[in-house]
C-alpha cells in the first residue's frame, strides 16, 4: 500500500520503518529542500536515531502535494506546534477519501484543543485515528515488541492502520475514546518532568512510584472530567506510557526534570532551548485547561508553580505526603 508520513522527526521515521517492514511503500514529508537533499545523500539521521540506516526505499520531498499523491493513509508526526500549520496546506488539496493517523501528542496553548481538535478544524475528513503508547522512537526503529492504543470513532480507519502497521513487535489495541487517548498521550510528558525532578532532588525509585501513582488517580479524574472514558487510564496510553516515559532516561522530559531538580538553571534552560520538551509547552495548555473547565488537578499546580513559575522543586515531595 503506498503511504505518506507528514514529518521526519525520530518517531515518523521508526513508523516508516515499521512501514516498509510491512512490505509497504512510504514517502515522507519533510519542511526544506535542503532537508530532503541532506536525507537523499546520508540516508540516516543520528542525532535522532543513532545507528540506524533509513532504506532507499523511502522517498523524501517538500511537497505537500506530491507526499499525499496516490496515498491511502497519512501519518501526520510533526510536534504538536505544528499541526495547525501543517493541516492548513493538507486541507487545501483533495484528501476526501483518504485516512488519516495522528502520531503528534499536545495541547495548543492558546485554544486549549488537542490535535485531533486542530486536525478536525482544519480538515473535513471523519476518517482519523490517534495512536499513543509506550513506545521510544529508537525501540520502534529496532523492532522490539511494542503495545500500542489506536483510538478512532471510525471503525474503518482503525482496521485500515492496524492492517499496514501491526506486525510480530508491533500491536495495536483499539477504543473509541480519542479524547481518553490524546489527554493521557499528552500529560504523560508533564508527569515525566515532574518525576526527573524528583530524581534530580536525590529521591529513590519509591518515591518516583509514589508520584506516578498518585498522578494516575489525577489523570483519571481529569479523563472523566472532560468526558473521556476512565478505563482509558489502564491502556497502553494510560499507565504504560507514563511509566516508560516516567522512569527512562531516554525520556526529554524526564531528563528536563531531574535539571531542574538539581536546581542547574542555566543547564535547564540551555536544555528547553536545544531540545524538543513537550512537556513543557503541554504544562502550560493543561494548566489553562483545567482553570478554564474549572477542574481541581493539584498535581499540575505544583507542577507549574515550579517549572514555570521558578518555585522550589522541594515543594514536590512535601506535596505528595500532604497530599496522600
Amino acid at each position: 500500500m503506498n503511504i505518506s508520513i507528514i514529518g521526519t522527526g525520530a518517531y515518523g521515521l521508526s513508523i516508516a520503518l515499521a512501514l516498509i517492514k510491512n512490505n509497504h511503500k512510504v514517502t515522507m514529508w519533510v519542511e526544506s529542500e535542503e532537508r530532503v537533499t541532506y536525507l537523499n545523500n546520508n540516508r540516516k539521521n543520528a542525532n535522532i536515531l543513532p545507528g540506524i540506516e533509513i532504506p532507499e526505499s523511502i522517498t523524501f520531498t517538500n511537497s505537500y502535494e506530491e507526499a499525499i499523491k496516490g496515498k491511502n493513509i497519512i501519518f501526520i508526526a510533526v510536534a504538536a506546534k505544528f499541526v495547525n500549520s501543517v493541516t492548513i496546506e493538507l486541507g487545501k488539496l483533495n484528501i476526501k477519501n483518504k485516512h488519516f493517523c495522528l502520531l503528534s501528542k499536545g495541547i495548543e496553548e492558546n485554544t486549549c484543543e488537542f490535535v485531533s481538535d486542530v486536525f478536525k478544524r482544519n480538515i473535513k475528513n471523519k476518517n482519523v485515528a490517534v495512536i499513543s503508547g509506550p513506545s521510544f522512537a529508537i525501540d520502534v526503529a529496532h523492532y522490539e515488541p511494542i503495545g500500542l492504543t489506536i483510538a478512532s470513532k471510525n471503525k474503518t480507519t482503525i482496521n485500515l492502520i492496524k492492517k499496514v502497521l501491526e506486525s510480530d513487535s508491533i500491536k495495536l489495541r483499539e477504543t473509541s475514546d480519542v479524547l481518553g487517548v490524546e489527554l493521557c498521550g499528552s500529560i504523560k510528558n508533564v508527569i515525566a518532568i515532574a518525576a526527573g525532578i524528583l530524581e534530580g532532588l536525590g529521591y529513590s525509585e519509591s518515591t518516583r512510584s509514589f508520584l506516578i501513582t498518585e498522578s494516575l488517580h489525577d489523570i483519571k479524574s481529569l479523563i472523566y472530567g472532560l468526558g473521556g472514558n476512565k478505563k482509558t487510564i489502564l491502556s497502553f496510553a494510560g499507565v504504560g506510557d507514563l511509566l516508560l516515559t516516567s522512569t527512562s532516561t531516554k525520556s526529554r522530559n524526564y531528563t528536563f526534570g531531574v535539571l531542574i531538580g538539581k536546581k542547574d538553571i542555566n543547564k535547564s534552560k540551555e536544555f528547553l532551548n536545544t531540545t524538543t520538551v513537550e512537556g513543557y509547552n503541554t504544562l502550560k495548555s493543561i494548566y489553562k485547561l483545567i482553570k478554564k473547565k474549572k477542574i481541581d488537578m493539584p498535581i499540575i499546580n505544583i507542577i507549574y508553580k515550579i517549572v514555570i513559575k521558578g518555585s522550589d522543586p522541594n515543594l514536590l515531595s512535601e506535596f505528595l505526603i500532604k497530599k496522600a
